[in-house]
């Protein structure tokens, strides 16, 4: 089983590598459009390397609703073309590509009139699972079907009796959008990329109008490196007009930041075997089921302030409370949130004002020699942007280069998956460890679950829980560092875990236990352990002020509060 290991050193070689002799593309950003794009380059042949300034979706790409769908909304816009190719892609995901990551969803919809709401929603739920059957990959999830109020209420007991008067129930699909991305990653180190984040482009290498690679500062060792490439992408999401200022061509398009938030909640909170869908008057909210955890959201506002930390004030929150309570028999408070996070869409910019008619369709464009730019776009259909990116690149390159592969590449972890979930009693047996967590850690790693698994071979007190944070092991800490390219605290509690937005105290009481396990292999001493948990305080406080705060420009001050990332 092929596979990649991310630890400090690693980095520290691609670094290197990656200055010594020119690459084909060198991509830049490491979101989810990033990385597939330097999965797709790399399983060209073409040699590729892929940088991030901060961490693997330390923007977007952690922040999202963790949906893989194909957008019934956009259905009722007419926008069938977005709507297919998203369908496909799910199918791909769910049954060939990452079988471990991503898994079907129930939703709920109630319907609010008798009758011609019945007939209108449904026949675009019906159009929705035609066209997922008709791409020949929608047969692994089960078609929707009519329940009567009755039946919706058993199904969603939370639901006030006079919010419905009947329902549509249909499937989706959900993924950690953090781990999916580190995972992306990792396949493509594993097929030979060079990858390094926490390495930031200063500037881009020039001769005469072509971009010919980029200037890299390592914002952890210090240092600037220059990497030469014949072809340059732009992978870098909100970024990209910043990044484009760079070479001094903004390109034909311009992306626009729109701001989405989200409130997760205690399983008990919501009582509903089913995820729920309601509309708004400007689109729609969503109760997404996360382990147990419910999440709900998302708010649609434009966004022009910080991009790194983009807050959620306290009207977002009120938002999203009125809303999800319009229809619940309990209403939640805000003693019931434990956690909080707000993204931005990139979105490109059109004729509207209004955010949420932005289109999310990519773009890709070349605005000068040796550079492309790929933006817009959604979550879903990442390997379709990355293939646009790298067909683009590759019509410039001097050498014949092969077509995408993509479709038939599975992620890390998804190889032999199935055969483990079916053993899952046996190595629970084996291994001593109850197989509940190894479903956890099936979910999660795939059949890398084995290396978590020798980890806790090697030292048995890596199989306890984590403190206050046990729905995790202690091996993952340890595992988010020397293998996935964790380089701080905020890393391994954010994105490799979701401890921070999972727990009432947002990871503050896991912080040192986290730390000091993280320690031994990134080479931190006692000072260095102090200073990444008093960063991370900051940051949880830093939030929570800026979520106390009644507009986006207060939030947004007091979320600046906390500095981004610790001084070594």
């Amino acid at each position: 089983m092929r596979t990649a290991t991310l630890g400090p050193a690693q980095r520290a070689e691609s670094l290197a590598s990656m200055a010594e002799r020119e690459l084909d593309v060198l991509v830049v950003g490491a979101g989810v459009v990033g990385a597939g794009t330097a999965l797709d380059a790399v399983t060209r042949g073409l040699s590729t390397g892929l940088v991030e300034a901060r961490d693997w979706a330390s923007g977007t790409s952690s922040r999202s609703s963790k949906l893989i769908h194909g957008g019934l909304r956009y259905l009722e816009m007419l926008d069938f073309a977005l709507v297919r190719e998203a369908l496909k892609e799910r199918g791909l995901l769910l049954e060939r590509l990452a079988p471990h990551l991503v898994k079907p969803v129930p939703f709920l919809y109630p319907l609010q009139h008798k009758g011609w709401e019945r007939l209108y929603a449904g026949s675009g739920v019906a159009l929705y699972d035609a066209m997922s059957m008709a791409r020949g990959h929608g047969r692994g999830l089960p078609v929707h079907r009519h329940l009567t109020r009755r039946h919706a209420l058993r199904v969603a007991p939370c639901l006030k009796k006079d919010a419905l008067v009947g329902a549509l129930q249909y499937y989706d699909a959900q993924m950690d959008d953090a781990r999916y991305v580190a995972t992306l990653v990792r396949t493509a180190a594993a097929y030979g990329a060079r990858v390094a984040n926490r390495a930031r482009v200063t500037g881009f290498l020039r001769e005469g109008e072509r971009v010919v690679g980029a200037r890299v500062q390592d914002v952890e060792a210090g240092g600037e490196y220059e990497i030469h490439a014949k072809q340059v992408v732009n992978a870098t999401g909100v970024w990209t007009d910043d990044t484009q200022a760079m070479v001094g061509e903004r390109g034909q398009f311009h992306v626009r930041a729109s701001k989405g938030i989200h409130l997760v909640v205690p399983k008990d909170r919501v009582s509903s075997s089913s995820g729920l869908i309601l509309r708004t008057e400007k689109s729609v909210l969503f109760v997404i089921p996360w382990g147990r955890h419910w999440i709900i959201g998302t708010t649609d506002t434009d966004w022009d302030l910080d991009k790194a930390h983009p807050a959620a004030s306290s009207a977002d929150i009120d938002y999203l409370l009125e809303h999800v309570n319009s229809v619940l028999a309990v209403p939640l408070t805000r003693d019931d949130v434990e956690g909080v996070y707000a993204g931005l869409r990139p979105l490109l910019a059109g004729e509207s004002d209004a955010t949420s008619k932005l289109s999310r369709e990519h773009t890709v464009a070349h605005p000068a020699p040796g550079l492309v730019v790929v933006a817009g776009g959604k979550y879903t259909t990442y390997r379709v942007m990355a293939k646009d990116a790298v067909d683009e690149a590759a019509r410039a390159l001097d050498t014949r280069v092969a077509e995408c592969v993509t479709e038939d590449i599975p992620l890390l972890g998804a190889e032999g998956y199935r055969a483990l979930w079916n053993a899952r009693a046996r190595i629970a047996a084996r291994t001593g460890i109850h197989v509940v967590r190894v479903e956890h850690l099936l979910n999660r790693y795939g059949s890398l679950a084995d290396e978590v698994l020798d980890l806790i071979a090697g030292d048995a007190t890596l199989g306890e829980p984590l403190q206050f944070a046990d729905d995790y092991l202690r091996a993952e800490i340890v595992y988010a560092a020397s293998h996935e390219g964790a380089r701080h605290l905020d890393d391994v509690l954010t994105r490799r875990t979701r401890i921070s937005i999972e727990t009432f105290d947002r990871g503050t009481r896991s912080a040192r236990e986290a730390a000091e396990l993280m320690a031994p292999v990134l080479g931190w001493d006692k000072d260095q352990i102090e200073r990444e948990v008093q960063h991370y305080e900051k940051r949880v406080e830093a939030e929570r002020e800026s979520q106390r705060q009644p507009d986006d420009l207060t939030a947004d001050a007091a979320r600046l509060g906390a500095p981004d990332i610790v001084p070594l």
